[in-house]
């Protein structure tokens, strides 16, 4: 079956095969999103999805990553994702790692006996975006995920043997909330310690109910420098104890990556020399979601 567009895929899964198991997103609600707006949400058929499985056994049998479309793959049932699971795992043999996006309430309904056995069929990654730590800016932006139940899912996830990697949007907060969401986003991946980290900055998307907001002056977006001081403000309190951290995304005006605790002066120095001028900042017209 050909892939449903728009497709979207973490920079790190370029590499990975793409597997559509669902389309759209299971909540789609966030004002600050319009990834998913064109295409509601569904699953595919199984057995579609294991004939798509068989051709790209035939056409890519050595392929070593394969990455779960779409917005949150793993809300579909544990019997149908196990089917499919083992399905990859026989035809494609020399896959060793399976991921997949998902929202906290497609891993805190499933029990640990179920989240290992995902692992045991090789669901190594699990991405998701916490955005933000700050419960008000959550339910604000109408994101359907909470910040404890995403705590518990990550709990949940670390004790199955999944490795996390969570998504904070800088900038989600405007300028009235940008204290908060530094202070809770610190506090909040602290409590969660996931394995890998990724800073995005806010892009305001035409028609999406936080564009709106900004234009009728109840949003104020942050300026480059404003992010970079988020940024440098919730490193500054992190933390964590074994974290692979990045800001590398397109959206990103200063692309930074390293390990915690290791590579925290350096990044911190790198961001303030920025702050200072002393390192050029990615023009607006190579920013990109």
């Amino acid at each position: 079956m050909p892939l449903i567009e728009p497709i979207i895929r973490p920079p790190s899964e370029a590499g990975s095969l793409l597997l559509q198991v669902t389309t759209g997103c299971s909540a789609n609600t966030c004002t600050f999103c319009g990834a998913y707006k064109v295409k509601k949400y569904s699953e595919i058929m199984t057995e579609i999805i294991l004939g798509d499985v068989d051709e790209y056994a035939r056409v890519y049998p050595n392929a070593r990553k394969l990455f779960l479309l779409d917005g949150d793959a793993l809300a579909i049932p544990q019997n149908n994702l196990i089917t499919i699971l083992d399905h990859i795992n026989k035809k494609l043999p020399q896959i060793n790692r399976i991921s997949s996006y998902t929202n906290d309430f497609s891993i805190v309904s499933r029990t640990n006996v179920e989240l290992a056995a995902l692992r045991k069929r090789r669901l190594r990654v699990v991405y998701m975006g916490l955005e933000t730590g700050s419960q008000e800016l959550l339910s604000r932006c109408k994101k359907k995920s909470t910040v404890t139940g995403m705590i518990s899912s990550i709990e949940k996830l670390k004790n199955a043997g999944i490795s996390t990697d969570i998504m904070v949007l800088l900038g989600l907060g405007g300028k009235e909330k940008s204290k908060e969401h530094i202070i809770e986003t610190a506090h909040t991946l602290n409590a969660m310690q996931p394995e890998f980290l990724a800073f995005l900055s806010l892009m305001l998307i035409p028609g999406t109910p936080l564009a709106r907001d900004a234009e009728n002056g109840r949003f104020q977006e942050l300026s480059p420098a404003e992010l970079l001081f988020e940024l440098h403000e919730i490193i500054t309190q992190l933390d964590l104890k074994r974290t692979y951290v990045r800001a590398t995304h397109a959206s990103n005006y200063l692309p930074i990556e390293g390990r915690l605790p290791h590579d925290k002066d350096r990044i911190l120095s790198t961001i303030q020399a920025a702050m200072r001028g002393e390192i050029s900042l990615k023009p607006e017209f190579f920013r990109g979601l």
